[in-house]
C-alpha cells in the first residue's frame, strides 16, 4: 500500500495548524475581549466553514486561487506557478476550512481566563503584549492544545475542499481522504479499508484526548 498520501496529509495538517495558531491566536483574543459591534459578524465568519458544504468553499477557493483569480493571478505573475493544484493552494484552503476548529477553542480559553489576571499584570507594570504572552497564553494552555489537536485532525480528514482546489497529484496534493475515494472507485477495498481504519482509530484517539482535556479542565469533577 502506498503511504505517500498519509505523509502528504500529515505535512498539510502540520503546516495548517502552525499557520492557524499564528494567525488565529490574535483573532481569538480579539473575539474574546472585544466589545466591537463587528465582533458578532467576525464570529459568524469564523464559524462559517462549520455549516458551509466543503465543495462550496472549495469552489470559491478555486475561483480565488485560479490563474485568473484575484489571489492566484498575482501569485502566478510573481512566481510563474499556479496556486491551484499545488500544496500551497491546499494550505491556504485548509487554513480557511479548519479555521473554526482552532479559533473557537482559543477564544473560549481566553474568555475563561477573564480580565482579572491581565488587570493584575497591568497594575504591576506589565505591558499588554508582555501580559498576553506571559499570563493569558499560559493560562489558556489547554485551549491551545485542544485547538492544535482539533485543527490537525480536521485537516487530516479533508476531502471536498482539497479535491476542488488540489485535485489528486501523487506526492503533492493526494491526501488520505482522496486516496480512500480512489481506492474505492477502483475496487481496491483492502487499501481503502487500511487507510479508513487508520483515520477511524486516529479520530477516536483525538476525541478521547479532547474529552480528557476538557474533563480535567472543569473544577470539581471527580473520578
Amino acid at each position: 500500500m502506498n503511504l505517500m498520501p498519509v505523509w502528504v496529509s500529515i505535512q498539510l495538517a502540520s503546516v495548517t495548524v502552525l499557520v492557524l495558531l499564528a494567525l488565529g491566536t490574535p483573532l481569538a483574543w480579539w473575539l474574546a475581549v472585544s466589545h466591537s459591534r463587528w465582533r458578532v459578524a467576525v464570529d459568524a465568519l469564523v464559524a462559517l466553514p462549520l455549516v458551509l458544504p466543503p465543495t462550496v468553499l472549495g469552489f470559491y477557493m478555486l475561483i480565488l486561487l485560479g490563474p485568473q483569480g484575484p489571489i492566484g493571478g498575482p501569485w502566478m505573475a510573481v512566481t510563474d506557478e499556479t496556486l491551484t493544484f499545488s500544496f500551497t493552494g491546499l494550505v491556504i484552503t485548509s487554513v480557511l476550512y479548519s479555521l473554526p476548529f482552532v479559533v473557537q477553542p482559543l477564544r473560549d480559553a481566553f474568555r475563561a481566563v477573564g480580565a482579572g489576571p491581565m488587570e493584575v499584570a497591568a497594575t504591576l507594570g506589565a505591558k499588554p503584549v508582555d501580559a498576553f504572552f506571559s499570563i493569558a497564553c499560559p493560562l489558556a494552555g489547554r485551549g491551545f492544545l485542544t485547538a492544535a489537536v482539533l485543527g490537525f485532525a480536521h485537516t487530516l480528514g479533508e476531502f471536498g475542499a482539497v479535491l476542488m482546489v488540489g485535485g489528486s497529484l501523487p506526492g503533492e496534493t493526494r491526501v488520505v481522504a482522496i486516496a480512500i475515494y480512489e481506492h474505492v472507485e477502483t475496487l481496491e477495498y483492502g487499501a481503502a479499508h487500511a487507510l479508513s481504519a487508520g483515520l477511524l482509530g486516529f479520530s477516536f484517539i483525538v476525541l478521547v484526548l479532547i474529552y480528557s482535556i476538557n474533563r480535567h479542565a472543569r473544577p470539581g469533577v471527580s473520578g
